[in-house]
């Protein structure tokens, strides 16, 4: 299982299932997720190197050579990617202390959970009510009277 996630600095993250790291399946993600003309930081994989010739600004972090961050003097732009990092962190550690194991047919719930927490981080307490909120309670269980039951009741016959 590959999951990819991709995150706005300052704003949203998304994250979910991919079926490999092929240069064509991120892009497409890359395409659908992330407006065009934007500054695209990422790791140093082969297959992110497509970013340029689709009109994004594209940097790369070297995590192999162990530097997590990199200026870039001709855009002025720093490249990193520790938020991404920081959010595998956290759902990683989950799994392993919480969950224990996450079965790949739920994964993306779980990966739901986990950027919903991210992008309402700064709700607090509104975050429980804005989870509320998106609960349609069930309509209320029409129940018979206890009077209604009490008709109903039948002894049971013994038999001699």
């Amino acid at each position: 299982m590959i999951i990819m996630g991709v995150k706005e600095r300052g704003g949203r993250m998304i994250a979910g299932n991919i079926p490999n790291i092929r240069k064509d399946t991120l892009r497409a993600v890359v395409l659908n997720t992330v407006e065009p003309g934007a500054i695209v930081s990422t790791d140093e994989l082969m297959s992110y190197g497509l970013q340029e010739g689709d009109g994004y600004q594209h940097g790369t972090v070297k995590h192999g050579a162990r530097k997590y961050t990199r200026y870039d003097q001709t855009t002025d732009v720093l490249h990193y990617v520790n938020h991404v990092e920081s959010f595998w962190q956290v759902f990683k550690k989950s799994v392993t202390s919480t969950h224990i194991h996450v079965s790949p047919n739920y994964m993306d719930r779980y990966l739901n959970e986990f950027t919903f927490r991210l992008n309402h981080r700064d709700r607090g307490n509104a975050m429980f009510d804005l989870l509320m909120a998106g609960i349609k309670s069930p309509a209320p269980k029409r129940h018979r009277s206890l009077a209604s039951q009490r008709g109903r009741y039948r002894a049971p016959q013994h038999v001699q």
